[in-house]
């Protein structure tokens, strides 16, 4: 117990100080500058009566969803590719790591400036199906913010599937040869299996995650075409700063911290439960 306590200070202070703050700021009137004066529960009702908000709210769960989708099983197959022990290997997860190591500021900049219909990659390359606005097109805009965050974490996600492979005991791979399974049978029924934590723990980071793009979001559309692609982190920042409305975006980042919170646990606890009903098995 006194081993946790630092741990537990620097988290108080540095994390539920803070959120007290924010709880309290949702409870006011005040644009960053001036006075503050007593709201009450004015904010919240303003904020959950707004269409505004549950379209950032759809629209980040839409965001959480594909980016999922689109980065686990690539993630997966990667890992578990880069878990041998080849040379070429090692410096092909190098080369895929190089992502993780750019800033999302400067990433947004330069998948900006290779999605412009003027000068980016339909210049290039010279086909014409890249000069489309991929940017300026509310259809579009939304996946391709995917796509550019997937391709900056996906390596994250990599890491840790291909620690997670390399744990794997090589016994169970000679059983499953000897008992005559091929490559795709010992993926599916060893690998998959094995990973199943490591899979909790990257869709955990995963999902939770995707609560938090602000900077490559506001950096390459700025949450547009229109609100296209203005999700909750988003929107909370813009109501908040843009707009002058301090109580509204606090209203908006309690229910970001509260989201997040509740996607940690459900995810925490069927991973305990999974676990749970294993030794009972046993």
């Amino acid at each position: 117990m006194w081993m946790a306590m630092p741990a537990l200070v620097f988290f108080g202070i540095f994390g539920l100080v803070p959120l007290g703050g924010v709880v309290a700021l949702s409870l006011v009137n005040w644009d960053g500058i001036g006075e503050m004066s007593w709201a009450g529960l004015a904010n919240w009702a303003t904020v959950l009566t707004e269409p505004a908000t549950y379209h950032a709210i759809w629209l980040s769960i839409e965001f959480m969803v594909v980016c999922w989708l689109v980065q686990t099983p690539i993630s997966l197959l990667l890992g578990v590719f880069l878990a041998g022990r080849s040379r070429y290997r090692a410096v092909l997860g190098v080369l895929y790591f190089v992502p993780m190591l750019l800033s999302a500021a400067a990433i947004a900049i330069a998948f900006k400036a290779l999605l412009d219909p003027n000068f980016g990659m339909s210049l290039a390359f010279g086909i014409e199906a890249l000069s489309q606005d991929w940017l300026g097109d509310p259809d579009l805009a939304l996946y391709v913010v995917i796509g550019v965050v997937a391709w900056q974490f996906i390596p994250f996600h990599t890491l840790l599937y291909q620690a997670g492979a390399r744990q794997i005991p090589a016994a169970l791979y000679e059983a499953a040869t000897i008992d005559g399974a091929g490559t795709v049978r010992q993926f599916f029924h060893v690998t998959l299996p094995q990973l199943r934590y490591t899979f909790i723990t990257s869709s955990t980071l995963m999902l939770v995650g995707s609560l938090t793009y602000f900077d490559l979001v506001f950096v390459l559309t700025g949450g547009g075409p229109g609100d296209a692609t203005r999700m909750l982190p988003l929107h909370m920042y813009l109501t908040g700063f843009s707009a002058n409305e301090m109580g509204e975006g606090s209203v908006l980042a309690v229910l970001l911290v509260f989201t997040g919170l509740v996607l940690a646990l459900g995810l925490s606890g069927l991973a305990s439960f999974r676990k749970g009903s294993q030794m009972e098995g046993m």
